[in-house]
């Protein structure tokens, strides 16, 4: 059967382009269709496809403001052709689940989330108060045509895959549609236990954007004894770096084997945001490290323990700690819980292992070779009714 992967962008290898990457081992002579793509930004292996890029790849510095073209992103993608196709698996955060295809082609969408720029996050992404007035207005148009463009679309996929429960709930809430959970992959084999002592350090990960709220993990520390290294960068790197108190650190963009020295030589990763399943907490917790998260989103699926002010009557294994309010103040007393906690590296690094590659790959194939299989038997009718229950 003729197959087709369709990806929103490709100009990295973070954890949609993995998810993709491991998809199209599945279909090796698969072609990849996409908004636009960076060759020397993604991997031999997704190289080894043929790439159809669109005409977003042409625009006046696309590469660099592509989000300056997300009105057009709709247009582009639905520009692509497959009626030549028996399967389209959309790897989607934007636009890729908007595909067109016909009632011959099934399309499978394996879903990271909704689009967060124009539903639930549009304040994180565009803040009224950080924005020319006329700017916001204009923007908030777009988001209002986009949002009724993402829930009509999202009728031309036949089944969804969701990344988290929270995106499944997300799927459902904005496209009344159901969906079947399964996690990412996670390099639990590159990311393992070390054999040094623990550091005195809690450690922050990932990209400085507003909306994973660095500013409050780092406010926490300040006034208090313990120290935090802050990996990563981003547009608020110099804004936090320049205000954070003494006993907090920087490391600006580390590469992949520091990044890992600094999850096993760290207390905990603190993870104050939201996200839609958040792979740096499955890394943390790969290295037999724990967590200490804001208690909302993706983070339930791969994190197990209490809230801050319920330690005392919980029971069994746990791999964190959660914290209830987007607060310093939250973040400052589950910090002193923690102190006080114990934790089993080892049996926290069994649990990450329920997230490895080979789990997703053997729940990704069994999935969409039910799939295949009834919809080559019995078209698509009874499919969501009888995968997706």
């Amino acid at each position: 059967m003729r197959t087709a992967l369709v990806h929103d962008w490709l100009n990295g290898m973070r954890g949609g382009e993995k998810v993709l990457e491991a998809i199209a081992s599945i279909f090796p002579r698969a072609g990849i269709f996409t908004l636009f793509s960076e060759a020397d930004k993604i991997s031999a292996d997704l190289l080894r496809h043929e790439i159809k890029t669109s005409f977003i790849q042409k625009m006046p510095k696309a590469l660099t403001h592509y989000r300056y073209y997300l009105p057009l992103f709709p247009r582009a993608i639905e520009r692509f052709e497959f009626k030549d196709y028996d399967i389209v698996i959309s790897c989607s955060h934007c636009v890729a689940k908007g595909a067109r295809t016909g009632d011959s082609t099934l399309h499978i969408c394996y879903c990271f989330s909704p689009m967060r720029y124009v539903w639930d996050r549009f304040d994180d992404y565009f803040p009224k108060d950080k924005m020319n007035l006329m700017k916001h207005r204009i923007i908030s148009m777009a988001a209002s045509r986009l949002r009724k463009w993402d829930r009509e679309s999202s009728s031309r996929v036949d089944l969804f895959i969701a990344d988290s429960n929270f995106v499944k709930s997300r799927i459902q809430n904005y496209y009344g549609r159901p969906s079947i959970v399964i996690h990412p992959p996670v390099d639990t084999k590159y990311y393992t236990p070390g054999v040094n002592k623990d550091g005195d350090y809690y450690l922050l990960g990932g990209a400085l954007v507003p909306y994973k709220r660095a500013d409050l993990a780092i406010e926490a520390f300040r006034g208090i004894p313990e120290k935090l290294v802050v990996t990563g960068d981003g547009p608020d790197f110099y804004r936090l770096a320049n205000n954070a108190p003494e006993n907090v650190r920087f490391t600006g963009w580390i590469d992949r084997e520091t990044l890992r020295d600094c999850y096993r030589g760290c207390k905990a990763l603190l993870f104050p945001g939201v996200e839609d399943f958040g792979i740096v907490p499955v890394e943390a917790q790969a290295c037999g490290k724990p967590v200490i998260a804001f208690g909302q989103g993706g983070i339930f699926d791969t994190v197990i323990g209490p809230y801050s002010d319920e330690t005392d009557r919980f029971e069994g294994f746990k791999s964190g700690i959660f914290f209830r309010t987007q607060s310093s103040e939250a973040i400052q007393e589950a910090l002193r819980v923690f102190e006080s906690s114990s934790f089993d590296s080892t049996a926290i690094r069994d649990h990450a292992l329920n997230f490895s590659k080979e789990k997703f790959m053997a729940r990704i194939n069994g999935f969409l070779e039910e799939s295949i299989g009834i919809f080559r038997k019995d078209g698509k009718k009874t499919l969501e009714k009888r995968l997706l229950r």
